[in-house]
């Protein structure tokens, strides 16, 4: 199958997506919690017939993700941005059944208009419980100087006032424990307002799929947290959903020797899987180890002229030759949401494996694409 498909290409695997909805799933009938699919960590809207059962719809960044939303998933759409544009503001709060603004300048700015526009419309503000425990400082939304969320001197009790429901996003691929302590200073800072509100979205970060993920204490914990305040709970978990749902298939092209074998693809760090650079974080291939772990060593490495444009360093029990196909486990989130075509690269194709095991390439990419976004 895989030497079957073009290359690169990203292979989402509809039955380890199901795994993940099954479990995501037992979490809203348990806690009553609304989950909803957060677009900019996964956004494969081929894949949406699938999950549309398991979710209550999405949460969008801005207008193009809230419109993605309305005509692929057709459930509720909650929008947020750091902050809106005047000449978009009209068809955003058209689209969302929930608007969220990141300051109450924003709110005073925009409110009254987006409800008039939809009546219908639930209004929230983000808030910073000032608090959080993210691994990597550049994904630290509570970090110090941070332009996300409202600080506790900064409310308005004007604008709290007109709020239906208070949002905070402060965990990034996080455990039940660090949610606690987040909920800690939440209700700390935010308490007396909680009670106030229609709803409260616990953002996202939340590694619900994640082997050794406590399930049954956040359960626990949202139904608590619902019948103190009585209000609705909502959660957006972007590579929650995602999980080790695929893979990104590359492809050999040359093998150099400068000091170590080097193994350039037909794919990048910098333009396909963004995140191995900017986090850092190491993606696992499959059949690899470390680095002398096993007899013949690597360094796997993009085909574009940044020098940088490298996966690591990697192991195998065989050497490897021209034409090999190489596997990145766990390719489906934050990686074509935020690919490019850096150097003209061509992005990779999509295909999706079916429950029935046949296997579907959904889109292929070239020229034109690149051609089209540049002028």
């Amino acid at each position: 199958m895989i030497n079957n498909l073009p290359s690169p290409c990203w292979l989402l695997n509809e039955k380890k997506l199901l795994h993940n909805l099954l479990i995501i799933d037992n979490i809203r009938e348990a806690s009553g919690a609304k989950i909803l699919l957060a677009l900019k960590g996964y956004a494969l809207w081929k894949s949406f017939p699938l999950l549309q059962p398991y979710l209550d719809g999405c949460c969008a960044s801005g207008l193009h993700e809230a419109k993605l939303a309305d005509e692929t998933f057709k459930k509720e759409v909650h929008t947020y941005a750091p902050a809106f544009k005047e000449e978009e503001i009209n068809e955003i709060a058209t689209l969302s059944h929930h608007l969220v603004f990141n300051s109450p300048l924003q709110f005073k700015t925009f409110a009254i208009k987006a409800k008039s526009i939809n009546p219908k419309l639930s209004l929230g503000l983000r808030i910073n419980p000032e608090y959080s425990e993210s691994p990597q400082e550049i994904y630290n939304p509570c970090g110090l100087y941070s332009r996300l969320g409202t600080t506790l001197v900064n409310i308005d009790e004007e604008v709290i006032t007109a709020c239906d429901g208070l949002h905070f996003h402060a965990l990034c691929e996080q455990s039940v424990d660090a949610l606690e302590n987040v909920l800690t200073h939440f209700e700390e800072k935010f308490g007396k307002y909680i009670a106030q509100m229609k709803w409260i979205n616990f953002g996202g970060g939340h590694h619900i799929t994640r082997k050794g993920y406590d399930v049954k204490k956040l359960i626990t914990r949202i139904k608590a947290f619902k019948e103190k305040y009585n209000v609705e709970v909502y959660l957006e978990p972007g590579e929650a959903i995602g999980w080790e749902t695929g893979t990104l298939v590359t492809t050999v092209l040359d093998i150099v020797d400068n000091g170590m074998h080097i193994a350039i693809l037909d794919s990048s760090a910098e333009a396909h899987m963004p995140d191995t650079i900017i986090m850092p974080y190491r993606a696992e291939v499959l059949g690899a180890g470390k680095a002398n772990e096993k007899a013949y060593t690597y360094r796997l490495a993009g085909n574009t002229c940044l020098a940088g444009d490298i996966m690591g360093d990697y192991s195998f029990d065989a050497p490897l030759n021209i034409g090999d196909k190489i596997i990145f486990l766990d390719q489906m989130h934050y990686t074509m949401v935020k690919a490019t075509t850096f150097n003209g690269i061509k992005l990779p194709s999509i295909a999706i494996e079916k429950t029935d095991g046949t296997v579907e390439v959904v889109r292929d990419f070239g020229y034109e694409d690149f051609k089209a976004r540049l002028s």
